[in-house]
């Protein structure tokens, strides 16, 4: 019925100009599209980058080098090896100490050396804050090792640090600080004639003891007792520069984290015991 005819299906002009407008709309559309995509990919990663260099900058510039007026880590204390786990009749450490464990073993080998104590520093986080970054005491001390704020000035000060770096709410900086400051109490005391007498015990007591009350307080009864011997300086508390109503909470400090808090932390380093120290006073 339709041989022999023939039909024109050549574009016309119009039809041209009607695929090549559509043509042109697409590829319009692609190319939007692209730079759209391209300008969310290109936002994203530089968030990202902010986020990460932010993240590196809230790191607290905590000089790595030991202080000036720290020695060297040196082989100082007489310890007994760590066990592998806390007696069993020792409660466990609170939740949030899993959390901070490697920073604080880090901050204490990198002052203290390999032997560091590191049950002591443990319980004695555990003793100023529960392992709590946030936590402030009635009197002003703020972060996980407690810092009052003219304490924390003064540290930064010593270690040259500027405001920014100066940061006792920041865990890390508090923990390192708290290992530090032990340290250079630890130190101080070592300068005091007659201190190397001192049993390694007797000397961490001091330390705390200077930690939590003041070093000046500790030698001035040092100096009431005319000795350095423990019980000895121990029992002129009140009767030098600190009020006698200080001396329950200073005396004990040391008593609660060496003997009482200690023992929870046995499986995380060195401890200091009185038995090991040479000594039974």
């Amino acid at each position: 019925m339709w041989r022999g005819r023939t039909f024109d299906i050549s574009p016309t002009a119009q039809h041209a100009q009607m695929v090549g407008e559509e043509l042109s709309r697409i590829d319009t559309q692609f190319r939007r599209r692209m730079r759209l995509w391209l300008g969310v990919l290109v936002t994203v990663w530089v968030v990202s980058l902010l986020a990460v260099l932010v993240a590196l900058s809230a790191r607290p510039a905590y000089a790595d080098e030991l202080p000036l007026s720290v020695s060297p880590p040196t082989t100082v204390i007489i310890v007994s090896p760590p066990a592998a786990a806390p007696p069993a009749d020792q409660p466990e450490p609170p939740l949030g100490a899993r959390r901070w464990r490697y920073e604080l073993m880090r901050a204490a080998n990198t002052v203290w050396g390999l032997d560091a104590p590191v049950a002591v520093f443990a319980a004695q986080v555990e003793q100023e804050s529960g392992w709590r970054p946030w936590a402030v005491s009635r009197v002003g001390a703020v972060g996980m090792g407690q810092f009052m704020p003219a304490t924390a000035s003064w540290w930064c000060r010593m270690h040259k640090m500027n405001a920014q770096q100066c940061q006792p709410r920041n865990p890390v900086w508090s923990l390192r600080a708290l290992v530090g400051y032990d340290r250079w109490i630890w130190d101080q005391i070592g300068r005091i004639p007659g201190a190397e007498e001192m049993d390694p015990y007797s000397r961490m007591w001091a330390t705390l003891r200077s930690y939590n009350g003041g070093l000046g307080h500790w030698r001035a009864e040092s100096r009431a007792a005319g000795s350095l011997d423990r019980l000895a300086v121990d029992a002129a508390c009140g009767r030098a520069r600190r009020h006698r109503s200080h001396c329950r909470e200073n005396l004990g400090y040391p008593q609660r984290i060496m003997v009482t808090l200690q023992p929870r932390y046995a499986g995380w380093g060195a401890m200091v015991e009185l038995a090991g120290s040479g000594g039974e006073r």
